[in-house]
């Protein structure tokens, strides 16, 4: 006699107002029985809040979190669910694939990011890269993961004192405790990237911050990796003071970005667009790295940051 497959709630941060949030409809494609399909939309203004207020009112026993620009692939959960068949297994994750039809510039950010040089083992986030295979916080992203309920809140949820960044804890939380994260190239969800240079540089900007701020309130040694590009800022702004010799190493630098560029399977356009991109990528995230090291650190002990809303979304 076959199992009754798991009830599973996906939840899905979204701001205040009747704004269309795009994840629905994809979400309500999902090849999964409808009677063990939960979806819950939280409204709000700070996501890991919104997610940790979902999490408490969830009935399933698995959660899939999307953000509401995230269009799943329609098998997501048949291939996802098997995972968890092993006990050990905790979070299964998948990149956040560029769109083809995005626009132009769009495309060139989404190579950035799928690039080694501009974002390390994380470019896996966002794009497919290698096998299924065991994981950890650097590869897997929020807008595309699945977990068990039962050991997000036995963990205590999201710290709500970080945003982004807080998956990232709660994953190295997860894998301290002994739980499996998985990997799998091909659960994956389509998502546009940011629309414009700035919208991409302000990002940059959270994710340093948030990678420092993270560091400082949960510091593990996978940290380590991240404070390249806040070194390299240093080095740039030495090297700039003292001009001459201490400009060098930008040669052999420059020469790794075109190389980087060059290895792309893309448009020449595309592939110049990623030449200014990848020293962008390490200066603003550089940045936001510094200041958040020393900015003053949030509380989620000082008051939440206004009213979450919970919808649930009829899946008949």
């Amino acid at each position: 006699m076959s199992r009754t497959p798991p009830l599973v709630t996906l939840i899905i941060p979204a701001r205040p107002g009747p704004a269309e949030i795009q994840a629905l409809a994809a979400a309500l494609r999902l090849d999964y029985p409808r009677d063990r399909l939960e979806i819950l939309v939280a409204r709000g203004r700070q996501p890991a809040q919104q997610r940790n207020v979902a999490l408490r009112q969830a009935r399933g026993e698995l959660i899939y979190f999307l953000d509401d620009d995230s269009l799943p692939a329609a098998d997501n959960l048949a291939r996802a669910i098997p995972y968890f068949a092993a006990p050990e297994v905790q979070v299964v994750g998948g990149p956040n694939v560029c769109p083809p039809e995005a626009p132009a510039w769009e495309q060139a950010f989404a190579l950035t990011m799928g690039s080694w040089l501009a974002f390390g083992p994380s470019r896996a986030r966002y794009v497919p890269v290698g096998a299924r295979r065991d994981s950890s916080e650097k590869e897997l992203i929020l807008c595309n993961l699945m977990a068990r309920k039962s050991t997000l809140l036995a963990l205590g949820g999201f710290d709500e004192s970080l945003y982004p960044n807080e998956e990232n804890a709660l994953m190295d939380a997860i894998m301290a405790q002994g739980g499996r994260l998985l990997y799998d190239p091909d659960f994956r969800v389509f998502r546009r990237p940011r629309r414009d240079l700035r919208s991409f540089l302000k990002m940059l900007l959270a994710y340093g911050r948030g990678r420092a701020e993270q560091f400082r309130l949960h510091p593990t040694p996978g940290s380590a990796l991240n404070f390249v590009p806040p070194a390299f800022c240093v080095y740039l702004a030495v090297a700039v003071a003292l001009r001459g010799v201490a400009l060098w190493p930008l040669a052999p630098y420059a020469l790794l970005v075109l190389l980087q560029a060059l290895a792309l399977r893309a448009p020449l356009g595309a592939r110049l667009r990623v030449l200014g991109l990848i020293p962008i990528t390490h200066l603003g995230y550089g940045t936001g790295f510094w200041r958040g090291l020393f900015s003053p650190l949030r509380s989620a002990t000082s008051g939440p940051p206004g009213p979450v809303e919970i919808q649930s979304v009829p899946t008949a």
